[in-house]
């Protein structure tokens, strides 16, 4: 086979341009010297003739680079040629960048092992195999017989004691391959919201992963993990009897144990295994500059101070498109997750599972789709990402107080690594094992909407707050709950969070409460004495004032002191995101304060977005309407007064005061 010849090099090209262009005008001087050639050799003439020249070699190296980049796509062969004992040879990486061969042999094939999906049954054999058994990341890796690509390496036994893999079948991997993707899906994200005469949906392509099922102010990240994992598991299934998706190892880096902890439990029943193993480097300079079949690929969920990127290997590559995997990687269907060109360091053997080690190191296009048989990668589409700038205060001395992260825009991943990036941040920042009481402002841009800003605030006995803490997070709870929402698509430009540290347990305990006066006027504050207790010194005495309504005139009522972070406003159930983002910052009163509740007889309502908590007699029964079933929902009446104390508080108390007649 004759080798292939070498590529016309653009600053090569322009070089010998350059040297052609100089030649009319060597002549020219040479005739003028000579005093011939004068006649008929003309500047003007030589110029456009090296202009033209000039011109017709430069537009012809792209398609020079363009055909030595689009090498012939190997032929096919198809599942049914197949017969026990052929033999052939794979292409993966073991290391480096450059894919190397292994030697394969067909054992059978399991007929409809998946829906309308073969699978092949191999023994491979290579030196790191011998050792290493099934590998994860090598799935994707590319298997040819009698020189035919016949599908990708993707299916595996746990604790297995042969190299023994099954192959997913090329036909079923490029059926997605060719699989039509929505065009919204792959054009850039809009700047504004669309028309409010426009559909929803027109022309914007949704967040990427699995939505949240439920109402979006339910939204729970909890929740939404065990969703995932009922779609994605088999329960009762022992995965040592029978193949299954070889995982996709998720190279971590910039975690410490607990947060590592926190992540695998959440995207371990998903496939994907994070690896504490380093994270993604700076791109390097003379990395590949395009996939290649059985080459490394990485679906990069988050990078910066914390990274996290699930390997594979690229099965065939068909323009500006490839397949991967030879499964799926979170089964989403049409995505929108950065990728990257990768480098493998080593295979590192285990008992139970050995796994590529590998980190990005050229961001290339965008996973669109991600199916039974394969995912699928456009390296002309830019996959949206979210930047989160987190600043700690109040750690002296502390080395990296800023941390910068860029999160895929994906529903579930989002929140969890949104979650898991606080946590850790502030772990690894105060890295003490003291009490912390812990203050977080986090605000999320949301494109065509404005900002809203979310407070938590909490305190952590004997420790700082981790991932898990973050999970029920106003800020982590918000974010779900607009990447889910059932209405139109949501960009979120950045997040920015601000968080303070106290080395203390800035803690107080309700204990009691004492009305000053027993009696108090209809319309005026009746004034409470509380005695609160702090985790360190000696109790405190407060003394407040709660509302208390006219309309209570002549009755004995009841005043409830509620922790703001268990007492939730009454908000209207939003019907539309902008409803939405006023809402969200409202779900709560803050944290660091006390409510004085009274319930008032009597219902009040929410609709189209407002509230009127108290309502004349019957004026509901007005509202409700003769001819539709939308009407005003009831809320329950109460009076409440906030009361901030800025500490955490626990525990609450109730007390009785008359009410009289105003006497006038």
């Amino acid at each position: 086979m004759s080798p292939d010849p070498e590529p016309v090099r653009p600053r090569a090209a322009l070089s010998a341009i350059w040297e052609v262009c100089t030649i009319p005008f060597a002549m020219d001087e040479t005739a003028a010297r000579l005093q011939v050639c004068s006649g008929t050799v003309s500047r003007t003439y030589s110029l456009a003739l090296c202009v033209a020249g000039a011109l017709a070699l430069c537009a012809s190296l792209p398609q020079l680079e363009t055909a030595q980049a689009a090498a012939p796509a190997p032929p096919l062969l198809d599942v049914q040629q197949l017969k026990p004992g052929d033999k052939g040879y794979g292409l993966t990486v073991f290391s480096g960048t450059e894919p190397e061969r292994f030697d394969v042999e067909v054992i059978g094939v399991l007929t409809n092992f998946l829906p309308h999906q073969d699978l092949i049954l191999v023994k491979t054999n290579h030196p790191r195999l011998q050792v290493a058994k099934v590998v994860a990341g090598m799935s994707g890796s590319p298997v040819f017989i009698h020189g035919k690509m016949v599908g990708a390496y993707a299916y595996g036994w746990q604790f297995g004691e042969e190299s023994v893999a099954g192959v997913t079948p090329i036909g079923a991997m490029l059926d997605e391959l060719r699989r039509p993707i929505p065009p919204e899906a792959i054009q850039p994200l809009p700047s504004s919201p669309p028309a409010r005469a426009r559909k929803p949906t027109a022309g914007i392509q949704m967040p990427a992963g699995h939505k949240f099922a439920g109402n979006p102010m339910s939204y729970s990240l909890e929740g939404h993990a065990r969703q995932l994992a009922a779609l994605t598991a088999s329960p009762g299934s022992d995965h040592t009897l029978r193949p299954t998706p070889v995982v996709t190892p998720l190279m971590v880096g910039g975690l410490n144990d607990a947060s590592l902890s926190v992540l695998s439990q959440h995207l371990s029943p998903l496939g994907l295994e994070p690896v504490q193993a380093g994270g993604a480097g700076r791109a390097e300079a003379d990395a590949p500059s395009r996939f290649v079949d059985g080459g490394a690929i990485g679906v990069q969920l988050i990078a910066g101070d914390i990274s996290a990127a699930g390997i594979g290997t690229v099965t065939r590559v068909e323009g500006n498109r490839l397949v991967a995997f030879g499964h799926p990687m979170m089964n989403s269907g049409v995505s929108r997750l950065p990728t990257a060109i990768s480098r493998i360091h080593w295979i590192l053997a285990s008992k139970m599972r050995s796994f590529k080690i590998g980190s990005p190191i050229r961001p290339v296009g965008s996973l669109i789709n991600d199916r039974q048989a394969a995912i699928v990668v456009d390296s002309t589409v830019e996959a949206p990402v979210i930047p989160l700038d987190l600043d700690i205060r109040g750690v002296q001395g502390a080395p990296h107080t800023r941390w910068t992260m860029q999160l895929a825009q994906e529903r579930f991943m989002a929140p969890l690594l949104l979650a898991v990036a606080l946590g850790n941040a502030i772990d690894s920042t105060t890295s003490e094992r003291r009490d912390v009481s812990w203050h977080a402002h986090t605000t999320l841009r949301v494109r065509g909407h404005g900002e809203i800003t979310l407070h938590d605030y909490g305190v952590a006995v004997g420790g700082t707050p981790d991932a898990g803490t973050f999970f029920r997070s106003r800020a982590v709870t918000a974010m779900g709950s607009l990447l889910s929402n059932p209405w139109q698509p949501v960009v979120i430009d950045s997040i920015r969070s601000r968080v303070d540290i106290r080395f203390a347990r800035d803690l107080l305990e309700l204990r009691g409460a004492v009305p000053i006066d027993t009696e108090v006027e209809a319309g005026r504050k009746a004034r409470i004495r509380l005695q609160l207790v702090p985790y360190e010194g000696p109790p405190e005495f407060r003394t407040v004032e709660v509302a208390i309504p006219r309309e209570l005139a002549g009755n004995t009522v009841e005043i409830e002191f509620t922790p703001g972070h268990q007492e939730a406003p009454p908000v209207a159930i939003p019907e539309n995101i902008t409803e939405l983002l006023s809402v969200l910052p409202r779900q709560a009163y803050p944290p660091d304060s006390l409510v004085g509740g009274v319930r008032v007889g009597g219902h009040g309502v929410a609709f189209r977005g407002q509230v009127a908590t108290r309502l004349p007699p019957g004026a509901l029964d007005t509202l409700r309407p003769l001819s539709s079933t939308i009407a005003p929902e009831p809320v329950p009446s109460y009076a409440r007064t906030l009361i901030p104390l800025g500490k955490f508080v626990i525990g609450s108390t109730t007390v009785r005061v008359r009410v009289r007649d105003v006497l006038r």
